[in-house]
């Protein structure tokens, strides 16, 4: 028993997740339904991302604040809204072309029996009035990852002035040295969570198959393979960006497929995002860049959400026989990208994000219903999408910082 412990412990975290993953879709498969009785494993390792994101994100950017300059930060976060920005509508725009050549939803129509309720989408405003907490304990509490990095930030830019202060260095130093060793304790702690890992995916991704069975896979099954072809046309494009920036992709992705793999099975990028850290740590990234560009990544920065608005709009236009004209195509390369920004950290953003496109552009709420039925397994290469994008625009930018020490493509 000790050697088989032994042997698990000293395994590759990627040979376990791939053997978790082999052995979930296996046992969903065999026992269905029943595979459920698995869910309390894969909850807590939910949890336990959970349980140690705010302090990875809380000390991970205070550190990374005094380690490099107030100029540098801002230039930082310029590239970063920038690369978002473009990447998000990139990904309307290759999920648009991708299902306008394939026609997803052609010959399906809607029973009269589809109803789905609008939900309140909180809109661009009010997400960017969430960056500023009214309460920094209610923004802990509540897992506000805008509050919580800017939180972060003023703490660590209040840390840096008292260390640059002749009356009050000392203290800085003080202060600085105890969020250091935080940070550090941060990390120990989320290397016994990656043992748990492989644990937790074996059992979210048996109670997935076991729920979804194949019928969910055949009723919309070509909606389904048009998304995901459009998911990997913008992987591809990925690696073009990666290649352009002198970034080795083999080398890139041998370091992002954990996080890229918990996130197909997590569908949570926010849940995730200790693992994306974990990833940058890797690839030998700036921590004053990830520790910022990550969190706010996996809050606001979806191009697999984008993609799956782009397709799900030009399946509900083929279901009323009804295709997309250009001013249409335009309003919802802009609606859906503002839309991906506007529902940051709702639960269901996915589909609240299409609901307010289908609004915009006058298409039927039932098709949003008919949808619901492959959430699930449209979610999972989503999240898997925008993950992989945080990362590659991460990389991307770490690697344009002149002042870096580290280049990306000698470290990856």
């Amino acid at each position: 028993m000790k050697k088989i412990w032994q042997g698990y412990l000293e395994a590759s975290l990627i040979k376990k997740i791939t053997i978790a993953l082999t052995a979930g879709i296996v046992v969903g498969l065999i026992f269905g339904e029943d595979a459920a009785v698995l869910a309390p494993l894969g909850d807590l390792l939910m949890r336990l991302l959970k349980f140690v994101i705010l302090p990875l994100i809380l000390f991970t950017l205070i550190i990374g604040v005094n380690q490099t300059s107030i100029s540098s930060l801002g230039r930082m976060g310029g590239k970063v809204f920038l690369y978002y920005l473009i990447t998000s509508a990139a990904a309307m725009i290759a999920g648009i072309l991708i299902a306008s050549i394939f026609n997803p939803g052609s010959g399906t129509s809607l029973t009269g029996n589809e109803s789905f309720e609008t939900p309140e989408n909180p809109g661009v405003v009010q997400v960017l009035l969430n960056i500023v907490p009214d309460n920094i304990i209610t923004a802990f509490t509540e897992m506000n990852l805008l509050g919580i990095i800017f939180t972060a930030i003023v703490f660590g830019i209040a840390i840096s002035f008292l260390r640059a202060s002749d009356s009050y260095k000392e203290i800085g130093e003080q202060v600085y040295q105890v969020a250091s060793g935080l940070n550090e304790a941060t990390l120990v702690v989320m290397k016994g969570i990656l043992q748990y890992v492989p644990i937790g995916i074996f059992a979210i991704i048996a109670k997935v198959v076991g729920n979804q069975g194949t019928e969910t896979l055949l009723s919309l099954g070509k909606f389904i393979l048009v998304l995901y072809a459009a998911l990997h046309v913008q992987l591809v494009l990925y690696i073009l960006f990666l290649t352009l920036a002198k970034i080795r992709p083999a080398s890139f992705f041998s370091k992002a497929r954990t996080p890229m793999l918990t996130a197909f099975v997590t569908q949570s990028s926010s849940g995730t995002l200790p693992l994306t850290l974990d990833a940058a740590r890797g690839l030998g990234l700036k921590k004053s860049l990830y520790g910022f560009s990550l969190p706010l990544g996996a809050t606001i920065n979806m191009d697999g959400a984008a993609i799956r608005i782009a397709v799900s709009a030009v399946f509900a236009a083929n279901v009323i026989n009804d295709p997309l004209s250009f001013t249409a195509i335009l309003q919802i390369v802009i609606v859906g990208t503002l839309a991906s920004v506007g529902t940051a950290g709702v639960p269901g953003a996915g589909i609240i994000m299409i609901a307010t496109v289908f609004s915009q552009v006058g298409l039927p709420m039932e098709a949003v219903a008919l949808l619901t039925a492959v959430d699930v397994l449209v979610g999972m290469g989503c999240t898997a999408l925008n993950v992989t994008g945080d990362l590659v625009g991460t990389s991307i930018i770490n690697r344009t910082e002149k002042s870096s020490k580290f280049t990306a493509s000698s470290e990856t």
